[in-house]
Formats: structure tokens, sequence, C-alpha cells
């Protein structure tokens, strides 16, 4: 039954990548059918980040109330609903107003599940979880291309990840009980006791505003996703700005970023059995600073576009190894809420950077496109750092 259950989790992840790179891949021919300007699915996209970001803040609340099944429940109905709406959309507006309950939905089920793991599971399913999220985000792209080639069109893609998302509805609401159960075979005092269990800090617990580490994971969750995203969005304009490639083969190399993260986090899972979850963590930042520094250096190309891929493999283990970290660092009853605010600091680093990075780009010089990384990589790296000499420090005083 725990494999099960488990098995059923995987699956929840891989439905969660399923739509995150749809709308870029259906939106050459999507916005042709519906009449929507090119720019417009940056208005989409917005919409759906600010729905991602609210239900992150204030999801753990609702998570406390009615539990983490059931809200994943009603977040997964309610992405079906939108990517159904999405399927069936005459005009742009439907798929501005389907945007904000899609990220609402996304949001919820992102941190909801983030947490659960976090607190029920090994690291190790945290990094296999997050790879099979990169299965998911490469699987919608590949639905879509087959569909079209057989004669169907985006809106079939769509509506078959609807119905999808419907069947995952199902199958989470006869589950409903599990989820309690499951989550009771696992002993929250050992997976606190590093940080809960403490003479004092019982009946005198700060604000989670005011606990050690706090604002840094905050930081390290939006530099982290500036970072990823700046790499996704700018990294093809830099290698064609400075290397003359064309657009295909830049794309090329660029999706080998992707797949570094991807096969990275598969790998990481395997690691984390050997090493900390902050030995992941800072071994992977220094490995996105150093391949950064060789994209910037004039060294041979081969080298400076094969760093793109150990960026990918870099990245691979931070962004769950962090997630997974929250319960220890903060204890579990905090948990969620910090989840929420990491999700929402992660929402915002994805929404605000890249844009910023192509106004660099734009207004000074494409060139400066791997500069502009490197100095969010910089800061990924001080800001983990930062996290663990706040757990050393607390350990100390222990």
């Amino acid at each position: 039954m725990a494999t099960a259950f488990l098995c059923l989790i995987y699956i929840l992840f891989i439905s969660l990548g399923l739509p995150d790179s749809l709308l870029g891949a259906a939106w050459p021919v999507m916005h042709l059918e519906i009449g929507a300007a090119v720019d417009f699915a940056g208005l989409v996209f917005m919409c759906i980040q600010v729905g991602t970001i609210t239900s992150a803040i204030f999801g753990s609340r609702l998570i406390k109330r009615f539990g983490t099944a059931k809200i994943t429940m009603l977040s997964v109905f309610v992405t079906a609903v939108s990517m159904l709406g999405f399927g069936l959309a005459k005009s742009p507006w439907m798929l501005l107003a389907l945007a904000l309950p899609y990220g609402l939905g996304a949001g919820a089920i992102d941190s909801g599940l983030n947490e659960y793991v976090a607190e029920n599971y090994e690291s190790r399913h945290m990094s296999w979880l997050h790879s099979f999220w990169g299965l998911g985000a490469m699987t919608g792209p590949i639905l879509l291309s087959i569909l079209l080639t057989v004669g169907s069109g985006w809106r079939t893609t769509y509506i078959v990840i609807a119905s999808i998302q419907f069947v995952l509805t199902a199958i989470v609401f006869l589950t409903l009980p599990l989820w309690d159960r499951m989550a009771a075979r696992n002993t929250e005092h050992a997976l606190a006791k590093e940080f809960e269990d403490r003479p004092g800090e019982a009946n005198g617990r700060k604000p989670i505003f005011r606990r050690k580490g706090f604002f840094g994971a905050l930081l390290s969750m939006f530099c982290y996703c500036a970072v990823e995203q700046s790499y996704m969005l700018w990294g093809a304009t830099y290698l064609i700005a400075a290397f003359r490639f064309t657009p295909a083969e830049a794309a090329g190399w660029v999706s080998f970023y992707v797949t570094g993260i991807t096969l990275g986090r598969f790998f990481s899972g395997f690691l984390s059995m050997r090493f900390t979850n902050s030995e992941l963590i800072r071994y992977g930042t220094l490995t996105v600073a150093a391949a950064t520094v060789g994209v910037v250096l004039p060294l041979p190309v081969p080298v400076r576009v094969g760093c793109f891929l150990l960026a990918g493999i870099g990245s691979a283990p931070i962004f769950p190894c962090i997630l997974h970290d929250t319960p220890i660092r903060f204890g579990v009853r905090d948990a969620q809420e910090v989840m929420g605010y990491q999700m929402a600091a992660a929402y915002i680093g994805s929404l605000s950077i890249p844009p910023l990075v192509g106004l660099i780009a734009t207004q000074v010089s494409e060139l400066l496109i791997p500069v502009a990384f490197l100095v969010i990589a910089m800061l990924l790296l001080i800001a983990t750092e930062r996290i663990a000499i706040s757990r050393s420090e607390r350990r100390r005083g222990a």
C-alpha cells in the first residue's frame, strides 16, 4: 500500500509538469486561431504567476484547516477545469480569465505536495519527484507535437491533459483516507527532533519571520528560480549573438540545460543517500557558479556551450533539497507556512528577474547575458551559505 501511495504522488508530480511548458510550445499556432497578439502570452503567463504566488502564500492556512489531500484534490480539479477551458477558448480574454484559477490550483498543488513529501519521505524521493516533474514538462510539448503531426490541433492536447487531471481528481478522492493514514506512519518527532525538541523552545518559539535562516531560504529560492528561468529564456539568445548559431542549434544546446536538471535530479536522489541536503545544495550552487564562469570566460566554444549542461546538472539538487530541508530547519509545525513563502519567492524570482535580464540584453548588449547569470548565481551561493551558517549556529546553540 505504501508503494502504491508513493506512486500516486509521483504521478501527481508528472501531471503538475504536463501543462507547465505547453503554453509556450502551443502559442505559435494557438495565438493565430484565437486572434491574440504574439506578446499576449506574456500577459497570460503573468496572470498564472500571480495565481501561483497568491496560493503559495495563503494556501498554507487552507491546508492546515482541511489537510493536504482535500486541497490537492480541489486544486487538481481547478487545474483540470482551467485546462479544459484553455482547450475550448474562443478568445484571448477567455485565456486571461482562466489563467488566474489555473495558477491558484497549480500553486496550491506545488506547495502542498512539496511540504507533504518533505515531511513524510526521504530526501531522495524529493529529488526523484522533481525529476518526474521534468518528465511531465517534457511530455507536454511532445504530446502536442504528436497530435499536431497526426492532424489534431492544440485544443486536443489541452483536452487530453484536462482529462488526465480529472481522472487524477477522482483517484485522489478515492484515496483520501490513505493520506492521513500514511502521514501517521511517520514519526513527526523524529523529523523535527533536531530543532523542535530544545529546552525552552517549545513554549517560546519565535515567529517564522524572526527565525534564523528564514529570509536566506526565501532569497535562495528567489535566486535559484531566477537563474533557472533566465538560462531557459535567454540562453539561446546569447548563443545566437555570441557564436552565430542558428536558432535550431541554439535551442538544442539550451535544451541541454533542462536535460541536465532532469537527469541531475534523478542521480541526486541516489547521492542523497550519501550526502546531506546541505552538502548537495553547496555542491550544486558551486557547480552552477563554476559553469556560469565557464560560459563567461573566453574558452573554446564547445566548452562554453557544454557549460550549459554542467549548469543544469548543478541546478538539479538545489530546489528539491531546500524544500526537503524545510521541516528540519523550521520544524514540522511551521513547515507548511514556510513552504508557502518559499514557493512564492520562487515564483517571484521566475517572474521578475528574466525580464530584467532581457532589458539588459536589449538596452546594453546581448553578450552581457551570461554576466547577469553569474551575478544571480553568486547571490544564490551567498544565500545558501547563509542558510548553512545559520544552521551551524543553531546547532552550536542547542
